[in-house]
């Protein structure tokens, strides 16, 4: 079996060829990295300003981290909401949040006004739970959710079970109790360890699909104010007072008065800033990088499209509570080469850090680790799941950015605001990174942009994970 071989890229099926850059250029804008942010922010910057864009990729669009990722649509961040509270208050959290939620409607503006034959679903989805402390944690969420005037989460909790009598007086009218049974059936799992079930908002989505398509629609629609240039690694990035000069392998030369970093922060990218603040330091101590192993397999067509999240116990260190990996499902429509249809399910979970990301190639071959912790999650786990040996028609894995904090970057960088970063995928990417190609675009307009939870100045300053 092919050691990477990712079900997003088999669909692309592309006709376009390589958009190539051969000669020096100027524009008003450069955005580099072609992921879904990269696209996304490109889309709006056509859409919400009359400014000239090049979009810089270097391999070819939607081929790294969004052709390797586990597709899913969500719109919460990776850590409690209480906790993005006690960093940024009430105030900047919950608008964050808005901002997040957002995203649900951005997307469906980009469908419709693309016209994208991408299939996507949405779905209300399930965070499954087996630990009191982390039900605790999400009782907290929903106590500042409503006090910031959000809506509370769902929680249903499973009546039998006797960590209920932990749960303190204060979050009674929080939860809701019923059959474990009906927990059970909800996460699909034949794991009764699972106490609570938190539907959730969800979707999926072939986020290189999408991206190859929105770029289709930008080069047929506004060629004369949108390039491409693929096969186009950008070596060195020089920051003047107000331009940029990106080199591009090859000696060619681009002059932007923006540069837009829409990558996973960890690319060989040189950064030279001539008014003196070093950057280039910064900027790769701001995302950490992570391998993430997934997995699917086909089964019969004969049920809805779901995400969960089965969340593990949380571990105390000290007074501490710390979280675990978690793993993750998705299930879809998926039509092969033959055109019969059957669901996809897909799992992920299992990651590795890097200390130092030049070290990933998409060519790695495949954990063997962490083939047997996603074999486990599944027998153990998914009700649906083959009792025998899985026949896994893909094996993939890929480079995911992580901030210190867990809250995308998105904005100008203090030290020079020639720069602008939309980056950090933080296990949940998707949505995130179209609403930060939406905010770049209000900075580029000219709009006055409110402080927010993803100001740069905040990541930045932080370089400790």
């Amino acid at each position: 079996m092919i050691q990477n071989n990712s079900p997003w890229l088999q669909q692309l099926k592309r006709t376009r060829p390589a958009a190539t850059l051969l000669d020096d250029i100027e524009t008003d804008i450069a955005i580099v990295g072609g992921g879904i942010a990269g696209v996304a922010t490109a889309y709006y910057l056509i859409k919400n300003t009359k400014k000239n864009i090049v979009l810089v990729e270097a391999d070819r669009i939607a081929h790294g981290a969004t052709g390797h990722n586990a597709g899913q649509l969500a719109s919460y961040f990776e850590r409690p909401f209480s906790e993005l509270v006690g960093e940024f208050g009430l105030e900047l959290a919950a608008d964050g949040q808005r901002a997040i939620e957002s995203a649900w409607t951005l997307l469906d503006e980009i469908f419709a006004e693309a016209r994208l034959r991408t299939p996507m679903w949405q779905f209300t989805g399930y965070a499954a739970s087996r630990d009191i402390e982390e039900i605790l944690v999400h009782l907290k969420n929903n106590a500042y959710r409503l006090k910031a005037g959000l809506n509370p989460e769902l929680i249903m909790i499973a009546e039998e079970s006797s960590e209920v009598t932990k749960i303190p007086s204060m979050y009674q009218a929080l939860y809701t109790l019923v059959p474990q049974k009906d927990i059970l059936a909800l996460l699909e799992s034949r794991d009764v360890r699972h106490i609570a079930a938190l539907p959730i908002r969800k979707g999926c989505m072939n986020s290189a699909l999408f991206s190859e398509e929105v770029i289709g629609y930008l080069l047929a629609q506004y060629a004369n104010r949108f390039m491409l240039a693929e096969h186009a690694p950008v070596e060195r990035l020089v920051l003047y007072k107000d331009v940029a000069l990106l080199e591009v392998c090859g000696d060619v030369k681009i002059t932007a008065r923006n540069v837009i970093l829409c990558t996973n922060g960890f690319e060989k990218i040189k950064i030279l800033n001539t008014l003196g603040s070093d950057i280039d330091t910064k900027f790769h101590h701001l995302v950490r990088g992570a391998v993430g192993y997934m997995a699917g397999y086909l089964e019969e067509f004969d049920k809805s499209p779901i995400a969960i999240s089965y969340l593990p116990e949380l571990q105390k260190t000290g007074d501490a509570f710390q979280s675990q990996p978690y793993f993750y499902l998705t299930r879809r429509p998926y039509e092969g080469e033959s055109h019969e249809r059957h669901n996809l399910v897909c799992v992920g979970g299992p990651e590795s850090l890097m200390d130092d990301t030049n070290g990933y190639s998409k060519s790695h071959p495949y954990s063997d680790e962490a083939q047997e912790q996603i074999d486990q999650f599944l027998h153990t786990t998914y009700a649906h799941a083959p009792t025998s040996k899985i026949d896994y028609k893909f094996r993939w894995h890929g480079l995911m950015g992580y901030t210190p904090t867990g809250v995308r970057c998105i904005g100008p960088e203090p030290s020079n605001p020639v720069l602008y970063y939309n980056l950090g995928c933080n296990g949940v990417g998707l949505l995130h990174s179209i609403y930060g190609g939406k905010r770049i675009s209000r900075y580029m307009a000219g709009e006055h942009v409110e402080p927010s939870i993803f100001d740069p100045k905040d990541r930045l300053q932080e370089t400790k994970f």
